[in-house]
């Protein structure tokens, strides 16, 4: 199977660097057994957030996703919450 090249807007850029290192690796980790290996094992979301997946970072936290199937790429939208604060 072809590993999915793994990007990160700037939003989530945003969000990891305000995660505590724990998560901080935690992210790191998900993305390189989930995101870059099979992308579809998230949930997939519903509402505004359509068309994107989640994985769970912690218990308030999640990683929300796209995928640019053609292209092999998964385009991380979000590193925190996606619930509101």
């Amino acid at each position: 199977m072809q590993k999915y090249e793994v990007r990160l807007t700037h939003q989530a850029i945003k969000d990891a660097n305000q995660l505590s290192p724990k998560l901080r690796l935690k992210l790191e980790q998900i993305i390189k057994e989930n995101l870059e290996r099979n992308p579809y094992e998230g949930k997939k979301l519903i509402g505004e957030l359509a068309g994107s997946y989640s994985l769970r970072l912690s218990y308030k936290d999640r990683v929300v996703y796209s995928i640019d199937v053609s292209r092999h790429i998964v385009y991380v939208e979000r590193a925190k919450t996606h619930y509101g604060d």
